[in-house]
Parts: structure tokens; sequence; C-alpha cells
């Protein structure tokens, strides 16, 4: 089941976030965050630009989020994805549910374009957005610097609904 968040999903949001640091795949954090620590982003997002949760069995066990992209008006029909998956849903297709709700729904959000800043070396997320039509936009390379090895950003974009 794919439902907006609410405050009680904040934790769960969190622990799926940090589980996905030690696989450097996913973010450029390289220490676990805690929930007060995520409190200013959760509580940034609001109805054009929400945060959903994929439920198993009562669990949280995925979440997508959309921000806003570089904060200013002019860029307002742009926006940023992520998808987190937790590592005991990985495989299951949830990215793949998340991601097709998260196109069906921007007309509404009136998002015409999205945008996913992916490790360059995260083959499996950039496959899954390509299957959606996501084409590469841009590379930002060697920007992020974990474990003493260096790792490009590619910047993934989609013209919705056009």
């Amino acid at each position: 089941m794919i439902r907006k968040a609410t405050n009680k999903d904040l934790a769960p949001i969190v622990d799926i976030y940090n589980q996905s640091i030690p696989s450097r795949l996913a973010t450029a954090d390289t220490e676990p965050k805690s929930i007060s620590e995520f409190t200013a982003w959760f509580t940034s997002h609001h109805p054009m630009r929400p945060i959903f949760v994929y439920e198993q069995d009562n669990q949280c066990v995925a979440w997508l989020s959309f921000k806003d992209f570089y904060g200013r008006p002019a860029y307002q029909s742009t926006a940023e994805i992520s998808i987190y998956v937790a590592t005991s849903a990985i495989g299951q297709g949830i990215g793949t549910t998340l991601l097709s709700h998260a196109l069906s729904i921007c007309p509404e959000l009136n998002i015409e374009r999205l945008l996913a800043f992916i490790f360059s070396h995260n083959t499996a997320s950039i496959e899954l957005f390509k299957k959606f039509g996501f084409t590469a936009w841009g590379e930002l390379p060697d920007v992020a610097e974990m474990d003493d090895k260096k790792y490009s950003l590619s910047i993934l974009g989609l013209k919705v609904n056009q």
C-alpha cells in the first residue's frame, strides 16, 4: 500500500535511509542520521512536494519524496525525486511501484520535469529510472569522496506527460 507519510513515519523513514549508508550507493552521508536531524527535512515537505511511504504487512519498507529543485520560483514545475527501499525489501519491485506512482501523480502536483540525482555506480537505480524514460541530463564527475574513493553523480531527467 502506498500512502502519504505522516509524523509517525519519520522514524522508519530515517531507519530506511540509514540502511542505505553503508552500501555507498544511494547517499553521500557517511554516518547514520538521527530523527532530529531529519525533522526539518521532513517538515519542509508540503502538499505539492509530498513524501509517500510503501507499507508491507503494516510496516513502512520504502519511501519516496519530491523536493523543490533549487528553491527559486522559476523552477516551480521541476522537482527532485528520491526513492529509498529497506534492505530487506530490495528486489521485490517496490522501487518500480513507487516510481510508477510518482509519475502518475505529477500532474496534480504541477510537476512537469523530474530530476533524479544518482551515484553513477548505482547501476540498479539508473536502470530503474531509465525503464521509465529518464535520460542522462548530466554528470558531475568525482564530486563525492567516501572511504578514500571518489564517486561521480549522474543527473537523470524526465519531461513528465509531454
